[in-house]
């Protein structure tokens, strides 16, 4: 598992560059890149850690960077509305372009939102967390991001993942231990130096990941 975990961190958390050229999405999203090519009816955008596959057909226009790094947030994008997610493949989209814009591989945001909330937008816990990725009210605030709307509630939920992944990068259970902090709170991790001893805390992070692996098989 050890192996494993240590493929994840390379893939789950690519960090975006900031020299290229933009991906522009037809939301209006950019994703940062060095270049791209077209594969088929997929769109490969090459990074400094790796490359990200983009559906094609959601890609409007490729810009040049030239020095202004404000790329669009959720909240830019705030007119959806969960009556934009009737179907199983616009929660898809969300997921995967909230994951792209953070430089998160798409399947690990996908796999937290599935076992959140088994992808409802309506989804609110007995402890106050909302939406597809049970974003806290007080995590949203923290990015400036509404919980309640469901493309600021997939942004803020894949911002705090990666803050998470950055807090215990270089730890032999990198990925274990985000995904712990992102169930428990990295306080509960960082006082136990580990994994938290919370069945539930425990069984989260398996699950999460069982999933994952499921996504990239």
């Amino acid at each position: 598992m050890r192996r494993k975990l240590s493929f994840i961190a390379l893939g789950i958390l690519a960090i975006p560059l900031l020299a290229g050229e933009y991906v522009v999405l037809s939301n209006g999203f950019r994703i940062h890149g060095e270049r791209h090519e077209k594969l088929g009816e997929m769109l490969l955008l090459y990074t400094k850690d790796g490359s990200i596959e983009v559906p094609a057909e959601t890609v409007e226009r490729i810009e040049p960077d030239e020095g202004n790094l404000n790329v669009e947030t959720g909240k830019a994008a705030s007119r959806a509305s969960k009556e934009q997610l009737k179907h199983p493949g616009d929660t898809h989209r969300l997921l995967t372009e909230a994951a792209l814009r953070n430089g998160l591989d798409p399947a690990i945001v996908h796999s937290v939102a599935r076992v959140e909330s088994s992808l409802n937008p309506n989804a609110v816990s007995p402890k106050g967390a909302r939406g597809l990725m049970q974003v806290m009210p007080e995590t949203a605030k923290q990015f400036d991001l509404d919980p309640n709307d469901p493309v600021q509630n997939v942004e803020a939920g894949a911002r705090y993942l990666r803050e998470m992944l950055q807090r215990y990068k270089g730890r032999p259970q990198q990925v274990k231990l985000a995904l712990a902090a992102y169930n428990a709170g990295p306080g509960a991790v960082d006082r136990y130096k580990g994994i938290p001893p919370y069945p539930e805390t425990r069984m989260y992070v398996e699950k999460v990941l069982r999933h994952y692996w499921r996504l990239k098989k």
